[in-house]
């Protein structure tokens, strides 16, 4: 029977270029759905009430997470091929086997293929408007600076945060033309706090193969109070998205999503063993369905939000008839 996961298509792909394949990490397509969701909630957010997403922008920023995100893997791989090379435990054995570390492909051939997957990302950001693609090309400082962050700060899950979560913006600029920073900030916020835990619960799968290495993580940091503070990562969270649900004026669906996050949450920090690097990863993927959850919540809501109705339009009208009388 034909399968066509992204694994077997890595393992039918040509020898020379399953290489390539694995520098982007294709075979794990979690790290590029991570990337979307914000994308999408944005999107969907900044839909005309009443009509679902945008289905071209979806699918543009869809493929732009893809080629993004292995844009950033292979940046990630190239600064830390030395750190990969030493890895010990079995938890952190698989970078070893990553290209670059392996010795499979070398450092001139990963930068070509950089090259290869920052111009695709480009021709996709191009097809935006002008101020999504000025707002887009900033978003390139926080991808080189993430796998530095590591090297110097016990937070990089903050930077990886700020980097994952840039579509949060985008998203709303590419369907309106400007950001509206009473929705799109605590929605970004938002995402800042959903990246602060589920990177922090990946990073304890590595922690002791990263203390000894010398690589910084929140795992590292928070330790035995890791729980606690994901709770309270969680609580801002939640309360950045419910205000972004009032600051846009949505309906019962939306909240009902919110909510149904929030159960999410707290199930995953009562049963995850961060202990456990097996139960780590899988709690780690789970976190697609948490994205998946909120997304819908946000097309339902906008489906039961009125355009004619919303309040921002009586005032309008009254307005522009008292401009007109005094005419």
């Amino acid at each position: 029977m034909l399968s066509f996961s992204p694994k077997a298509i890595l393992e039918a792909s040509p020898p020379s270029f399953q290489p390539y394949l694995r520098l982007i990490r294709f075979d794990k397509p979690i790290g590029t759905m991570l990337l979307l969701w914000p994308c999408t909630w944005s999107i969907a957010l900044a839909a005309v009430p009443g009509s679902l997403p945008d289905a071209r922008l979806l699918a543009l920023f869809g493929a732009g997470a893809f080629f993004m995100r292995g844009a950033g893997c292979i940046i990630n791989d190239m600064w830390d091929k030395d750190f990969d090379k030493k890895a010990s435990f079995d938890s952190v054995e698989r970078t070893k086997l990553r290209p670059l570390a392996s010795g499979e492909l070398t450092h001139f051939q990963a930068l070509v293929f950089l090259a290869s997957q920052l111009s695709i990302s480009l021709g996709i950001l191009l097809q935006l408007n002008t101020y999504s693609i000025l707002l887009g090309a900033a978003s390139m400082i926080l991808v080189i600076l993430y796998p530095l962050a590591k090297r110097y700060t016990y937070w990089p899950q903050v930077v990886l945060g700020f980097t994952f979560n840039y579509g949060a913006l985008l998203g709303w600029s590419a369907v309106k033309g400007t950001c509206d920073w009473t929705v799109c900030l605590p929605l970004y916020a938002a995402g800042i706090m959903w990246t602060l835990i589920y990177d922090t619960i990946y990073a304890h799968q590595d922690k002791y193969d990263d203390m000894l290495i010398g690589v910084k993580s929140t795992a590292l940091k928070l330790g035995k109070k890791t729980k606690p503070y994901l709770a309270g990562f969680s609580a801002v969270m939640l309360s950045c998205l419910t205000a972004t649900g009032i600051m846009c004026d949505h309906t019962w669906p939306y909240f009902a999503g919110v909510g149904l996050t929030g159960a999410h949450l707290l199930y995953q920090l009562y049963t995850v063993d961060l202990n456990n690097p097996d139960d780590c990863a899988a709690t780690f993927r789970a976190h697609s369905k948490l994205g998946f959850i909120l997304f819908l919540g946000i097309v339902l809501g906008n489906l039961l939000r009125e355009e004619n109705s919303t309040p921002s339009e009586l005032p309008k009208l009254q307005t522009t008839t008292g401009a007109e009388s005094s005419l």
